[in-house]
């Protein structure tokens, strides 16, 4: 099979390339899934690179423990392990395979859920990572109801786009922050207000709101927990990834500390891998109230140009990589 692996860390137009991998045998939990569509996170740039330094403990230190790259998938099982229960050759599912920037990957089950039909392969794809972290940041960390007035920090990339989305369909009034570029797509998607951060310090100036989910950590905690009310939620997803050494450790320290003296409250924002969750989310898909905000879609042999431009953080929405 086709797949593309880095053998070393550095810049993906430098270090990404598309070759022969082996071919895959199903453990006895777990399935192959032939990949039509996978989607590029950050953080698949940031282990590319190899950067913040933190993340080499995990994928290696000095250099990558397993080469393919990508986690977020949407396909059709290929073959399933003897163990397997509830899925069989032909199911089309989406979720999570670790190494999806490949024409096939292993998959965990219990990471997949049914794709539904009305929602094309491009669509499911996009949705795994930054679906799920805009859900379960918004309904379970920030704990948004219906009539919360929500300010979403960072609402122009893939968790801001379904951010958007996701706080509408849960019943908030939303403000938007986005760059002068992205004011009318952040309009489109739902937002009831934007700013343009590149005019001002918005902190300054808004209404305090019920929940801030920062998702771009451009101001400090003491200005962000400025936006809250008396006991307003602040969610951190920013995983400052720019950041030589400890990501966004220290930020979200700082925002610990803070919160121990004040009545606001800090939801920290750690996704997780959810069925129920990832099915909720292909049917507002699929319902029509939420719609991926794919900016480009690449073949197989793009890969290190699609990572270059998320890593950069120049995507507005998501960026699909289909392997025909």
């Amino acid at each position: 099979m086709k797949a593309v692996i880095h053998q070393r860390y550095g810049a993906p137009l430098d270090v990404l390339e598309v070759t022969d991998a082996d071919e895959l045998t199903p453990g006895p939990r777990e399935v192959v899934v032939a990949v039509k569509a996978a989607s590029v996170n950050a953080g698949d740039a940031a282990v590319v690179k190899g950067m913040p330094y933190l993340i080499r403990a995990a994928y290696g230190v000095t250099r990558p423990r397993s080469g393919i790259r990508g986690s977020d998938i949407a396909g059709v099982v290929a073959s399933v392990g003897g163990d397997v229960v509830g899925l069989t050759p032909g199911d089309e599912v989406f979720g999570k395979g670790e190494g999806a920037f490949a024409e096939m990957v292993l998959a965990k089950p219990g990471n997949l859920a049914a794709k539904p039909a009305a929602v094309t392969f491009e669509h499911a794809a996009a949705l795994p990572v930054a679906g799920l972290t805009a859900l379960q940041g918004l309904r379970d960390a920030g704990r948004v109801e219906p009539g919360h007035r929500v300010l979403i920090n960072g609402a122009s990339g893939g968790v801001g786009t379904f951010a958007i989305q996701v706080a509408k369909a849960l019943g908030a009034e939303v403000t938007a922050v986005c760059s002068t570029r992205n004011l009318e797509t952040a309009r489109a998607l739902g937002a009831d207000h934007v700013v343009d951060y590149t005019r001002g310090d918005f902190t300054a100036d808004l209404e305090p709101f019920d929940v801030v989910f920062d998702n771009a950590a451009s101001r400090s905690i003491s200005e962000t927990r400025r936006l809250l009310t008396r006991g307003g939620r602040l969610v951190l997803n920013n995983g400052n990834l720019d950041s030589r050494w400890l990501a966004s450790l220290p930020r979200m320290g700082a925002a610990m500390l803070s919160t121990t003296f004040v009545s606001q409250k800090l939801g920290l924002n750690v996704q997780k891998w959810s069925q129920d969750d990832l099915a909720q989310l292909a049917d507002l898909v699929a319902e029509g109230k939420v719609t991926p905000v794919v900016e480009r879609i690449r073949t197989l042999e793009e890969t290190a140009d699609a990572v270059d431009h998320v890593g950069r953080g120049h995507a507005q929405g998501k960026v699909v990589i289909v392997t025909s």
